[in-house]
């Protein structure tokens, strides 16, 4: 039992070196990310009116997802044009690349599309993930009710089969 007790101590040793070694490591190596991407939040102007508009577009367009989920004909076509949203995002980029003059104090738009990518498709993205599980939450509850509707037909047929 002595022998069981101590290979479990060393095991625990080896287990809690091998978390400390890779928390460490992931720090080391999540510390560049970080730095960049704190160096792109704050290179944007947030007070700017158009990316205040864009941001408050993105909540209206949750909250408008979010009371509407029972709207399963509704969330399919928010599902359709935020996707087709994310697919014109490329020439979108390039349109307000040539134009940010006109409602920007600074170019944001890079050949990349860096900035368009992190601020329009991404919301849009998420929100069409949010659409997804709740069409599929839906078709899950109604497949339960199928199934019910199903078993209350079959005991019905088999009562009137005993009578």
């Amino acid at each position: 039992m002595e022998e069981m007790k101590k290979a479990v101590e060393i095991h625990m040793d080896q287990l809690s070196d091998l978390i400390l070694g890779l928390s460490s490591e992931l720090r080391t190596q999540l510390r560049p990310a970080l730095d960049v991407f704190l160096g792109f939040f704050h290179a944007i102007d947030w007070k700017e009116p158009w990316l205040i508009g864009l941001i408050s577009f993105h909540c209206l367009l949750l909250i408008t997802v979010v009371l509407s989920r029972k709207c399963l004909n509704f969330q399919m076509c928010l599902f359709l044009l935020s996707l087709a949203g994310v697919y014109l995002a490329e020439r979108l980029n390039s349109f307000l690349g040539d134009h940010w003059k006109s409602f920007a104090t600074q170019n944001y738009f890079d050949p990349h599309g860096i900035f368009l990518s992190t601020l329009w498709s991404g919301p849009l993205l998420v929100i069409a993930i949010i659409i997804l599980v709740n069409t599929l939450f839906s078709l899950c509850h109604l497949i339960v009710r199928w199934k019910r509707a199903e078993l209350r037909h079959r005991a019905r047929l088999s009562q009137k089969k005993q009578e």
